[in-house]
């Protein structure tokens, strides 16, 4: 019972997180720059903050149940966006001292993702 309490609580967080993003991205945020996605920019950038604040927050400050973390970090800011993850995890490689793995991280995240849309792109015209 408890694994369904926790996907229950990455659920509910995870549907909270992807309105939010919605809603940010049809807000005036949308319109600031012709030709720069700033409300997507604005979404991953404060992703990424809010999940390295708040897993040392809970980590160090304040104890939270697990069901409530698992809520805000996987569920809210893995639906609102998937960048603050990626941002964290490279944290910590180079916190590791990994940084030829960070590097390639970042480099193959990035390459690869713009492969991806550009493929996905392709493929969808031609359907």
């Amino acid at each position: 019972m408890e694994s369904l309490t926790k996907i229950f609580a990455v659920a509910v967080g995870g549907a909270l997180g992807a309105v939010a993003r919605y809603l940010l991205n049809i807000s005036p945020l949308s319109n600031i720059f012709q030709s720069f996605p700033f409300a997507t920019f604005f979404i991953n950038i404060s992703g990424s903050f809010c999940i390295g604040f708040l897993l040392i927050l809970f980590a160090e400050k304040f104890t939270i149940s697990e069901n409530l973390r698992l809520a805000i970090i996987v569920g809210f800011l893995g639906a609102y966006t998937t960048f603050s993850t990626f941002e964290f995890e490279t944290f910590v490689l180079v916190r590791e001292k990994q940084l030829t793995t960070a590097i390639l991280y970042v480099a193959l995240s990035f390459a690869l993702g713009l492969i991806g849309v550009l493929s996905g792109v392709w493929l969808a015209k031609r359907f």
